[in-house]
């Protein structure tokens, strides 16, 4: 019997650990083959890769940003070779399943939750011509009818075997994410979350999953994230593995971990604060909502102030990045709550902060309780809101806006210390600039247009100087800065218009190059030649002290040149301020 297990991966460098597990769990007794592809792949190249290697049972697992092109994937398969047994298994299958099976005749079999023993068995019923009414947590027809089998006791996790010893994924665990688990299950009970439904933790083995660690990084694994919904649940346990990748890691590795971060004690961010190297970990917070009554009506338990703690303390530490999440569409989290959540969380200064939108998942509390709150919602994944009782459509509209802008302007660090100025001293809240830029953008039809690095500049630019603020100027010499020093290479056309004189800059030149002390020792120490500076250099006029801005936060003003040094290494320049 020749069977494969896939999926349709949201981009080429995930890897979907499910079917792997699949594979792993049926050994020796079939062979499965696990070719994956992405949602972006042409629905016929995906059958016809499917279709060559002459299936008779392909799985495929689902999730609600692959289900709908991986419906069309099987319907084409169905209809070029009826007899391919189709199995489906995944969160967004596992929920409302007599539905799916009667929207979608083309599903032969769906598999609900843990699905590693349910397949095997399946298999196995397959092979040997046999019915199905014994394979727990099936759902399947007969005589027409939907029939959905009981679910199967969790499996032990300490006996689930390795589903990273395969040669076919070496090739490429060096250019894709590796995920791994060390527990299924989350101790809480969030409404808006699938793991809500599974009561309870339990972990696999550690010193296995220790091995499994050594493994991938000895095999050239780069970014390895663990999935658990909750890393740190166990102290002791999250510890251990923290212990153990700080004595053991391969350099270039990085670890990412989803925490609860208002339970982390002190002494553990501590620990990690001394021991840790920089850039081993970096750490998901799902902060979702600062609205007391917000989170108690979709029962999630969070302590702000200690949150806080946390994420002050391993920001001053320096040396783990952190991406904290928010959820727009909350139950009772009108606009005006929305805003105050969003500069709460943004006043913690994240590395990156992820505004998402509330999706009504199939099986989850929200969903259940949509008609309490009046919600509507897309009857089709990702199942996002469209409004409730108190956001409108309108205000999901303009929370998109800003999530456009803080996407390019925040999370992607291409100028902090412009945007640092100005949600700090020219708005009024920093949820405030990215709304009001994030409207202008949209106005603009920049949403649908795509750009450049210099276009970014550009655009923010205008969008300031129609707020005919004051202190422009000071604002444009930050843009410059960040734009210059960001650089690996000597621009050949800056975004700005007003160049400085080439009389002025021939002048300025041969100043430094009969004193070029004046600049600094740094500076000095180069020994750069006449046709170093006009060769490797950019200079533009300022009108403050940009070091005593970067020192003190004091604005002086004043006439002053910035002169940026690119180095041949092409590593990034190396600036220095002009008195």
């Amino acid at each position: 019997m020749n069977i494969i297990c896939t999926t349709l991966n949201a981009k080429y460098i995930h890897t979907n650990l499910a079917i792997r597990y699949l594979k792993a769990y049926s050994e020796p007794d079939f062979n499965i083959e696990i070719p994956e592809y992405t949602i972006k792949d042409p629905t016929l190249s995906i059958v016809t890769d499917l279709i060559q290697k002459n299936p008779n049972v392909i799985g495929f697992s689902c999730y609600i940003w692959n289900i709908e092109e991986t419906i069309k994937v099987i319907q084409m398969i169905k209809k070029i070779n009826p007899n391919i047994l189709i199995i489906v298994g995944g969160p967004e299958v596992s929920y409302d399943v007599e539905d799916w099976m009667n929207r979608i005749q083309e599903f032969d079999f769906i598999v609900t939750g843990e699905g590693e023993a349910t397949f095997k068995q399946l298999l196995e019923q397959i092979q040997n011509a046999m019915g199905y009414e014994s394979v727990p947590g099936l759902a399947y027809r007969s005589a027409g009818k939907v029939i959905v089998n009981r679910q199967m006791n969790k499996i032990d996790l300490r006996e689930l075997p390795s589903p990273f010893r395969f040669k076919e994924d070496l090739p490429n665990l060096s250019k894709r994410i590796t995920y791994i688990e060390t527990s299924r299950g989350c101790p809480f009970s969030c409404q808006f979350c699938l793991s809500s439904i599974e009561v309870g933790v339990r972990y696999f083995d550690r010193e296995k999953i220790k091995e499994e660690l050594r493994y991938l990084m000895n095999n050239g694994a780069k970014t390895i994230k663990f999935l658990d919904r909750t890393f740190n649940i166990s102290r002791s346990y999250a510890m251990d593995i923290f212990q153990f990748l700080i004595d053991e890691h391969v350099p270039g590795t990085v670890f990412q971990f989803e925490i609860t971060a208002d339970i982390m004690r002190p002494e553990v961010i501590q620990f990690l604060n001394e021991s840790a190297p920089p850039g081993l970990f970096r750490f998901e917070i799902g902060v979702q909502s600062t609205n007391d009554l917000t989170n108690e009506l979709v029962n999630r338990k969070q302590n702000f102030d200690k949150l806080t703690r946390t994420v002050t303390m391993i920001k001053e530490g320096g040396k783990i990045d952190q991406h904290l999440d928010l959820i727009a569409g909350l139950p009772e989290e009108d606009y005006q709550s929305f805003r105050k959540t969003f500069n709460d969380v943004f006043a913690l200064r994240p590395e990156e902060l992820q505004l998402g939108f509330l999706k009504m998942l199939h099986g989850t509390g929200v969903r259940r309780n949509a008609s309490e709150y009046q919600y509507i919602y897309m009857d089709y994944p990702p199942y996002e809101i469209l409004g409730n009782n108190v956001l409108s459509f309108n205000d999901i509209i303009r929370i998109k806006q800003v999530e456009d802008v803080l996407e390019k302007y925040w999370n992607d660090h291409r100028m902090d210390t412009t945007i640092e100025y100005l949600v700090s001293n020219v708005f009024s809240t920093p949820f405030d600039f990215f709304q009001q830029f994030g409207s202008y953008w949209d106005e603009q039809g920049w949403a649908r247009i795509g750009h450049q690095l210099e276009d970014l500049f550009r655009r923010l630019s205008q969008f300031l100087k129609e707020q005919n603020l004051s202190d422009f100027s000071i604002i444009e010499g930050l843009m410059k800065y960040d734009y210059l020093r960001n650089q690996k290479y000597k621009p050949r056309k800056p975004w700005w218009d007003d160049r400085m004189a080439k009389q002025e800059r021939t002048e300025t030149y041969q100043a430094i190059l009969a004193a070029p002390e004046l600049l600094g020792a740094a500076f000095e120490d180069l020994s750069l030649s006449e046709k170093d500076l006009y060769k490797l250099t950019v200079m533009e006029e300022l009108h403050f002290d940009l070091e005593e801005y970067l020192h003190s936060g004091t604005i002086l003003k004043g006439n002053y040149k910035l002169l940026a040094y690119y180095q041949p290494e092409n590593t990034k320049a190396i600036l220095f301020t002009i008195r």
